[in-house]
């Protein structure tokens, strides 16, 4: 009869997998970053990735890296884990995590702060030299929010979709 099964994932890498299968919806050329907003009894809240806000058509805008302010996606892009914020529908987010496929930058650092996230699990931090990102860890420190690096596994799911 026995013992426990071993071929299931753990929270953190199904959280983790939710953000980076919702990131693959962004048509951001360069940069695909999902989000995911968890509970603290690991129900999932809400999802989002970078994208132009709603009615800002994909083909319209700009999704340049370099140039003019106004001719790049700078200006326009929301970023996945305001999205999830903002997608997040039943209330309030006190006390959930945040499972994101690459670190907040210190704007979204503020709508984490604000909405109540007290846990932040990231993938990849591969701008943790910048100005952003150095900011963003100063607030999220101040405001007692936790920031972890997601543990990769040697796990890899195939998916057929």
């Amino acid at each position: 009869m026995g013992g426990k099964r071993k071929d299931y994932i753990s929270w953190d890498e199904y959280f983790m997998g939710v953000a980076k299968l919702s990131a693959l919806r962004s048509k951001d050329p360069g940069t695909q970053v999902g989000a995911c907003i968890v509970s603290p009894d690991n129900k999932i809240l809400s999802m989002g990735y970078n994208g132009f806000p709603v009615g800002c058509d994909d083909d319209e805008f700009p999704w340049e890296r370099e140039g003019e302010a106004n001719e790049t996606k700078y200006p326009f892009v929301t970023h996945s884990e305001l999205n999830a914020i903002l997608n997040y529908r039943g209330g309030s987010l006190e006390g959930s995590k945040l499972y994101v496929s690459l670190f907040p930058c210190n704007e979204c650092a503020k709508a984490i702060i604000q909405a109540g996230i007290k846990t932040v699990i990231y993938d990849c931090d591969k701008y943790a030299n910048t100005a952003a990102i150095m900011a963003s860890k100063r607030m999220l420190k101040a405001a007692g929010v936790k920031f972890i690096p997601y543990e990769r596994t040697a796990r890899r799911v195939e998916l057929e979709l």
